[in-house]
């Protein structure tokens, strides 16, 4: 039979066709059929996104892809946002900041989750690339508003300047009067999480000359009248963060407020409105009508008051919320958004137990109204097996489950029974289930489902649960999809951790704290897997055989060498 070959296309061609091969994932498939395919994605990408920082090193990634434009880099370990990491854990900013102004002049697009990043960092950004357009800042610490001030100072042609999470020391609410009076580009402008006040003038004169700006997210010193301002001059918004709704306002401002919101037409996200009361609510009613995103997590809203506000809310996709709109509130869900995709639920306050909360009466509510729903993000303080079994068969389509019972070990509330047959349920239901995140009282046998049934898991955590090694053993046999694992508080060994020689190769990390680990079992592990970074962080007072805090990740750049006295890389 005569043999074939892969069909030979000019350069030019291959070039043309990779630019419209925005998936990653298919670049990295295409890349992998021949050279010449190899070389045509390597010059043809433009952008790129590392999930660790530490995963490649700027020299490897720069040699790889010579004409990037657009870079996404994620630094810390998720769970530095519960403080298990030491701050001086790493994730610095800086040198891939200097392999870039070297290499890669012409970048346009810095997006950074968990990274440090100082004023000096932001400096050297802003003088460095003269084409520079978007900057993304995501639970990012290490710097000031002096930082943010050589962004709005040098950064002339920048469209996105979006400060989200962040640790930021406001040295000076000024930093705003920095922009020059002829920077006029910003399209999207989300300062929303600054602690402290700006200066409301220079914002006004900003968003007055930036006739494009389609997303503005102001922080909650930002009054009810200053954002009526700020409405008049941009009626063009898709999506808005409201400062403060707890102004005293007279009918007739209440009037013109509305008749603001009125004016725009094109909102499709809506958040903020913090301290919002029934009181000043209805004025955002007209604005409503086309809203897909409602984030109300700033909002400790009644029942009532979100009844109210659904039913202006006829195209929900997405939706947060405080548990103080109880299970009534999730009801009013169920009843006014047939078309919601997305539920998040978080605790108004998680150290209360006094707090009623939502059960698992309010999921099930929306469960039954809201067939589409595929993400949920749900923390409450009961549930029970046969409610967890009849939400995923109403919605059968769940990509993402997350489910956190308040209480640690909480079995189910009418039978006293472990929850595994909960989660079992959801594995056997959701076949396109893609991150699941368990808890209440789990034995192994929760686990054998999870390895048995869940084959697109991508992501799993897993928190004060499981009986014996086996429960992550059976994880690690079955699940062939998992990229990720997260582990805290679980009786967890040695054994366990062995068990995914076969998975670490094709994973990018394992995060393990407060289990069974000992250092004798990391440094197998590290002597089994050369070319995974296997790193113990290690608490003050702790067992020296005892391994406290394990974070294990894939790498092609070797060792890293900034790691802090707590940190052992083994």
């Amino acid at each position: 039979m005569e043999s074939t070959r892969s069909l030979s296309f000019p350069d030019k061609v291959l070039h043309r066709v990779f630019t419209h091969l925005t998936s990653n994932e298919d670049r990295n498939s295409v890349s992998l059929v021949c050279k010449t395919w190899y070389n045509a994605d390597r010059l043809s990408r433009s952008k790129v996104f590392i999930r660790n920082c530490y995963s490649v090193s700027p020299e490897i990634l720069i040699r790889r892809f010579p004409n990037v434009r657009c870079v996404t880099l994620k630094g810390k370990p998720r769970f530095s946002d519960f403080n298990l990491v030491p701050p001086d854990w790493g994730a610095d900013v800086h040198a891939w900041l200097v392999a870039f102004a070297d290499k890669y002049p012409l970048l346009e697009e810095l997006r950074l989750k968990r990274m440090v990043v100082s004023n000096a960092s932001l400096e050297f950004l802003a003088f460095s690339f003269q084409n520079f357009k978007r900057l993304s800042l995501f639970i990012c610490d290490g710097f000031t508003t002096d930082g943010l001030e050589a962004i709005a100072s040098y950064c002339k042609n920048l469209t996105e300047f979006d400060i989200q999470e962040n640790v930021v020391e406001d040295t000076s609410g000024s930093w705003l009067s920095y922009f020059s009076e002829s920077f006029a580009s910003l399209e999207v402008f989300n300062f929303s999480n600054l602690s402290s006040e700006v200066d409301f003038d220079a914002l006004e004169r900003l968003v007055s000359r930036c006739k494009s700006l389609k997303v503005l997210k102001v922080n909650r010193s930002v009054s009810l009248e200053q954002l009526q301002k700020l409405l008049v001059l941009a009626p063009q918004l898709v999506e808005l963060c409201t400062g403060s709704f707890s102004q005293e306002f007279s009918a007739h401002q209440f009037v013109e407020l509305e008749s603001c919101f009125n004016n725009c037409k094109n909102i499709q996200s809506l958040s903020g409105l913090f301290d919002a009361t029934a009181q000043y609510l209805p004025a955002i009613y007209p604005a409503c009508a086309n809203l897909t995103f409602l984030n109300l997590s700033y909002s400790a809203l009644g029942s009532d008051e979100l009844d109210e506000l659904l039913m202006h809310c006829p195209r929900l996709q997405r939706l947060w919320v405080l548990d103080t709109v109880g299970d009534k509130g999730l009801e009013s869900v169920g009843s006014n958004c047939p078309l919601l995709e997305e539920l998040r639920v978080f605790p108004s306050d998680p150290f209360d137990d006094t707090i009623q909360g939502v059960t698992e009466a309010g999921l099930l509510a929306v469960s039954f109204g809201c067939p589409r729903l595929h993400y949920v993000l749900y923390f409450c303080q009961q549930l029970t097996n046969a409610a967890v079994a009849t939400i995923v068969q109403n919605c059968p389509d769940f990509t993402h489950f997350r489910l956190c019972i308040m209480n640690p070990r909480q079995p189910d509330y009418l039978t006293n029974e472990p929850m595994d047959e909960a989660f079992g349920a959801v594995v056997k239901t959701c076949t396109k289930l893609q991150r699941l995140s368990v808890s209440g009282l789990l034995t192994d046998l929760a686990f054998e489902y999870i390895g048995k049934h869940a084959k697109n898991l991508e992501v799993l955590s897993i928190a004060f649960a499981g009986s014996s090694d086996r429960g992550m053993q059976c994880v690690m046999e079955g699940c062939p999809k998992i990229r990720k694992l997260e582990i805290r508080d679980c009786p967890f060994g040695d054994a366990a951790l062995l068990s995914g020689l076969e998975k670490y190769e094709s994973m990018r990390s394992l995060w393990m704290s407060s289990c069974n680990v000992t250092m004798d079992g990391c440094r197998l592990l590290a002597k089994t897997m050369p070319r995974l970074n296997v790193e113990v962080i290690k608490d003050d007072e702790s067992d020296d055989s005892h391994a406290d805090k394990v974070y294990v990740y894939r790498t092609v750049a070797g060792p890293r060498m900034d790691s802090p006295p707590s940190v052992f890389t083994l």
